[in-house]
């Protein structure tokens, strides 16, 4: 049982997140707000969907909110959770995604092809679902429907619908897979789907990740395993990844095995010539598999340009944080670059903060930075210190660390911003005590 307390800053951290994801769709501030106002219902959602993602940290009471190490989800933690499954969202309903969120659980598409209907959908009643109001599926995913949808005689549905339900899939979740991609619904049981889960299952991913991977990336069930899947791992076992690490690396990423040799080496030369090592390469394509997924040429390249113009060590950044170079240049990296340097930060500043946190470019101005700058204003803290420690920006306001500094305040002490922020909750209480006993003695 999540408390009050938490759950209240949880939703908080989830409206942060799609504010922020409705505004980079092109809506202005003030009707993001309107829409966010509208939509209590998703909002709780999208706190269960990240309950759905970190589940094992809300098995005991004691957990809550915390990783294995005894952390906090940061905000970056949060947004990572949330994202993916907007970006799902998006792809399927597109140019009506704002109804789909002010009208949770009732989207517009859904309520007129699913929720009118009582009987699944068939070849026969296909003619009368395809109208205006829902000409966001075409007549060649509705038949796709149609196929997963069908119930013989039996009252059972397709072989190879019962097998995922085995697996962890709800129908719903089913026919989601066939809105993004219809080919899915005649992919065969024997030959192209328990095949590969069996594969996944061997290299050590949970069962209960398998519905997650073919949710991201249904296309791999239509890849021929020894043709294919197999020698694209070994050739990228051969430029590093850690095949120790492939149950995890596939989990992250599984478009990873769907793309081209030409491709996957492209972007390792690119990550050789910025002066990564073979090692830390491997590392890379480990920890972030997606980056193959960035454009060298219009994503990687001008991102690399952008910060070595700040002095700052591009190869040290790409290791320690790869997923600031799928950022935009425009929309991201100066805003941020802007907002320190309006604030009376020097670049040698920035460089620092950067190369002691290499995630902070990842984060919203308006949404992360500016709050938490406003807030820090009000804790006496010297600006410096957060150059010491811009780790700062990636805890939550709200969870993290308006209660750790309350405390702090409460107990009329100094910790380092580094102590209030970073310590697990025993050991923050430990440096707590030893700073008013050693007050006491004074």
């Amino acid at each position: 049982m999540v408390p009050p307390s938490l759950l209240a800053a949880e939703k908080e951290e989830a409206k942060a997140v799609l504010t922020l994801f409705l505004k980079k769709q092109g809506l202005s501030s003030a009707l993001a707000a309107r829409v966010i106002n509208k939509s209590d219902a998703f909002v709780d959602h999208l706190v269960s969907q990240l309950h759905s993602v970190h589940k094992s940290r809300y098995l005991s009471p004691k957990l809550i909110f915390l990783d294995t190490a005894g952390r906090e989800l940061t905000t970056l933690e949060i947004r990572d959770a949330l994202i993916p499954y907007l970006e799902t969202l998006l792809e399927e309903y597109g140019g009506i995604l704002v109804d789909v969120v002010e009208n949770f659980p009732n989207p517009p598409v859904k309520e007129s092809i699913e929720a009118n209907y009582q009987n699944p959908i068939t070849e026969e009643n296909l003619d009368t679902l395809v109208s205006p109001s829902n000409a966001i599926l075409d007549s060649k995913k509705l038949k796709a429907l149609a196929r997963v949808s069908e119930i013989s005689p039996a009252g059972k549905f397709p072989a190879h619908v019962c097998y995922l339900v085995e697996l962890g899939m709800d129908l719903e979740a089913i026919r989601e897979v066939i809105r993004k991609f219809p080919a899915f619904a005649y992919y065969s049981l024997d030959r192209k789907i328990k095949p590969l889960v069996e594969f996944l299952l061997d290299l050590g991913i949970l069962k209960s990740d398998i519905p997650t991977i073919i949710s991201k990336r249904p296309q791999l069930c239509g890849i021929s395993l020894s043709e294919n899947l197999i020698p694209t791992m070994t050739f990228l076992e051969n430029l590093g990844v850690d095949k120790r690490q492939w149950a995890k690396v596939i989990y992250r990423f599984p478009a990873l095995l769907t793309y081209s040799r030409s491709k996957l080496k492209g972007t390792v030369d690119f990550l050789y010539e910025v002066g990564l090592s073979a090692e830390n390469v491997g590392k890379v394509l480990t920890r972030c598999p997606n980056i193959i997924s960035y454009s060298v040429e219009d994503k990687l390249r001008p991102t690399v340009e952008y910060f070595s113009s700040l002095g700052i060590d591009v190869a040290h950044l790409l290791q320690r944080s790869p997923q600031t170079f799928g950022l935009s240049i425009e929309a991201n990296l100066k805003p941020l670059t802007e907002f320190f340097l309006e604030r009376g930060y020097s670049i040698e500043d920035v460089r620092t903060m950067i190369s002691r946190y290499g995630a902070l470019y990842t984060f919203s101005v308006a949404e992360n930075l500016v709050p938490k700058w406003e807030f820090f204003l009000t804790m006496d803290y010297p600006k410096s210190e957060l150059v010491k420690f811009p780790q700062y920006f990636g805890y939550s306001l709200e969870v993290r660390i308006k209660p750790r500094y309350a405390i702090v305040k409460e107990h009329g002490v100094r910790l380092l911003l580094n102590q209030v922020l970073s310590l697990s909750g025993p050991e923050f209480d430990k440096a707590l005590r030893r700073k008013v006993k050693k007050k006491h003695n004074n």
